[in-house]
């Protein structure tokens, strides 16, 4: 079946649920058991409690395992929560770990300022480094994560390169996939181990539930069910059922996200006060032939810069727009604008006198994005003839 089927069909078991088209939500904590033969485990149950596992939770889980690609999937509350439960999955003290440099915020802050305390150490490496990567490995090197492209600076990694390094060295490998948004970038396929998604973006798709998802092939799944067993991690049934609900639209969403992220994109590019668009679609940018290789489409997530301009100049152009809201996430229905704050720190860093900002371009009409942001440049006095 094609992506577009897929997300109507997987994760609904129509025949389980008196025809209802959609899964129902499962509000359960306690399970009650009909037998002391099924209490001792003599018999089989399909559930035993709601933090293992429930009808909703499993029905996600096997639609996010399908249409990514991978063995098994389990969920947790948030992506941040996913990223600790793959981390610790698999490294345990005295590892060392290597980490891009393009990393998500949060991701590099639980590296920097958690996992010291569990002697685990984090290198950092520069996102375009391939399969240059292992000269940076080590005997106690257990773990490379990638985030392709980085959130931020939009980097597109090479993964397969990287992954056979990784392979050839008994090393296990996870990727941030959230900008692949389950459609566009085959982990698997790939030679990734583990993949994660805040599902809290564009499978959820309209910035009302938080969710995350960590997605395994077979040899490893069983290691990352077992941590997730352990760690208590579980999510919300009315979170699971906005997942479940926002994949069957995925693929239409998606579409539009992209279709008018390169028109507004393009229209960025051109403008003589915007110094580069970071966006991997463009075939402008310096990841766009991995891009074009590794992925099948392109999420509505990207950076540019501006000429420099004062505090002042920024906030006239933010706090006036009619369309894009401020808010530090991205993957819903909603046009939404950030200053970018970097933390790269290895190859390029980004550090100029420019002024950068990260845009999810929505569902709205082009016409009226692009008018919002001409206003809010005309605003900073930047003049869009």
């Amino acid at each position: 079946m094609k992506d577009e089927t897929k997300s109507i069909n997987v994760g609904r078991g129509d025949q389980h649920h008196f025809g209802a088209v959609n899964m129902p939500v499962y509000h359960a904590s306690t399970i009650l058991y009909p037998s002391l033969a099924a209490l001792r485990k003599r018999t089989d149950m399909p559930y035993s409690y709601a933090r293992k596992g429930t009808p909703s939770s499993n029905a996600l889980e096997k639609a996010v395992a399908t249409l990514e690609g991978g063995a098994d999937c389990v969920l947790t509350p948030s992506g941040l929560a996913g990223l600790t439960l793959a981390f610790l999955a698999v490294v345990k003290a005295g590892d060392h770990i290597l980490i891009t440099d393009s990393v998500y915020a949060p991701t590099r802050a639980l590296c920097d300022d958690y996992f010291p305390s569990l002697d685990i150490e984090c290198e950092y490496y520069d996102p375009l480094i391939g399969g240059d990567i292992e000269r940076l490995v080590r005997p106690n090197t257990s773990l490379i994560f990638t985030e392709s492209p980085g959130s931020q600076t939009f980097e597109v990694q090479d993964i397969p390169a990287i992954c056979a390094v990784a392979r050839a060295r008994g090393i296990t490998t996870i990727i941030d996939n959230t900008w692949g948004a389950l459609l566009h970038f085959n982990p698997f396929a790939h030679g990734i181990d583990i993949s994660v998604q805040a599902a809290t973006k564009y499978i959820v798709g309209h910035a009302d539930a938080m969710l995350g998802t960590v997605t395994s092939t077979a040899a490893i799944a069983e290691q990352v069910r077992n941590a997730h067993k352990q760690f208590g991690f579980c999510a919300a049934p009315d979170d699971v059922f906005l997942a479940l609900r926002g994949i069957r639209t995925l693929p239409l969403r998606l579409q539009k996200h992209q279709e008018s992220a390169l028109v507004i994109a393009r229209w960025l590019e051109s403008l003589p006060f915007v110094r580069r668009v970071l966006f991997p679609a463009l075939e402008s940018s310096a990841g766009h032939e991995l891009w074009k290789r590794d992925f099948k489409g392109a999420a509505g997530l990207f950076s540019f810069e501006l000429e420099p301009c004062s505090e002042a100049q920024l906030a006239a152009m933010l706090d006036n727009m009619a369309h894009f809201a401020m808010g530090y996430s991205w993957g819903g229905f909603e046009s939404l604008i950030i200053p970018c704050a970097f933390t790269r720190t290895i190859g390029e860093t980004y550090n100029t006198d420019g002024q950068y900002l990260r845009v999810h371009i929505g569902l709205e009409h082009c016409d009226d994005l692009l008018a919002d942001l001409a206003a809010g440049f005309a605003r900073a006095g930047f003049s869009v003839l």
